[in-house]
Order: C-alpha cells, then structure tokens, then sequence
C-alpha cells in the first residue's frame, strides 16, 4: 500500500487495501451490523483532508487525490458505491434519473434504520459530516447537497434527534 493521496485513489481503483488489509469490494459486502461495529473503515471510505481522531493511520486528501478523482468518473463511480452503502445503512436511498438534481428519500427500512443512528450525539453524525465533506472535496458536490436536504427535512421531522451542534458541522460541511 502507498501512502498518502496515492492510497486513496489506489484503494478505490481496486489496486490496494486499506491498512487493516481490506478492499473496498469487501468493506461494500458488509451487513449493517458490521458497517455500525467497525470504526476505523469510513475513514477509508470518505478520506478528508484533516487526520482523523479515530484512526490516525487513514490518508488524507491531497490536490492530487483531487485532481485524480476529477479526471476519473471510475473513482467517483465507486465513491457513489460507498455512499450508497451508507445511505442504505441509514435507511435512505439515492435518485439520479429523472429529476432535476440528485434527491436522497426514505426507504421502506427507514424507520427501522433510524433508530440505530438518529439520537442525540450518535457517532453517526460525525460519520454524516465525513462523508457531507468528502463527496463535496472529491467533486460529488451536488451528493452532498441532496444528503444535507435530506438530513435537514429529517431534522424537521425528527425534532431533537439532531444536536444543534451536529447540524452546525452539517451545513459548514456543504
């Protein structure tokens, strides 16, 4: 495994794994019980440019990394596959085609799903924040944008299950 921007982009071109030995194919394969229990693959998953607390050994974005998710719609391809991993595993979907712009809707598991993550100060909005961030550095910027209007109606519909504070990093993320 390479270091640096190198690792992002060749961990999600199915060239390497992340440091625990994973791919991305097999992280893609994991049940919802799993993608909740294990903390230290979302930073794989959606990279930042700042280390994580959680696991300091994930890359972080660089310009390159940047450059190398703009000219290649098979990386971004596949960050699509991660946030549709996710997304599934908070009970939500995403709809590209025949709309204006992207649209992130409640799946029939929704309400099911909500309970893992949608409670004051859940890990989960940190790993929302993450990913908020990610798509919108690695030039998913209009995924990001659906996911936030999602997380913000859900917040309108759910009063008191987002913090303040959680919903504050969400809008800074976008």
């Amino acid at each position: 495994m390479s270091q640096g921007a190198d690792a992002i982009v060749t961990f999600y071109r199915h060239e390497s794994t992340d440091d625990r030995g994973r791919s991305l194919r097999q992280i893609w394969g994991w049940d919802h019980a799993r993608l909740e229990g294990v903390h230290d693959y979302v930073q794989w998953l959606f990279p930042l440019r700042e280390p994580s607390a959680v696991n300091y050994t994930a890359p972080l974005i660089t310009d390159s990394t940047v450059a190398a998710f703009a000219t290649d719609a098979a990386l971004r391809d596949n960050l699509k596959r991660s946030f549709a991993l996710m997304l599934d595993f908070y009970g939500l979907s995403l709809l590209e085609r025949a709309l204006p712009r992207p649209t992130v809707v409640p799946t029939p598991s929704f309400e099911a799903r909500r309970r893992i993550w949608l409670t004051p100060g859940n890990h989960n909005h940190l790993r929302l924040t993450r990913i908020l961030t990610c798509l919108r550095t690695l030039g998913l910027p209009e995924l990001s944008e659906a996911l936030f209007d999602r997380l913000a109606a859900i917040n309108r519909d759910y009063p008191g299950t987002i913090s303040p504070a959680s919903f504050g990093y969400w809008q800074r993320a976008i």
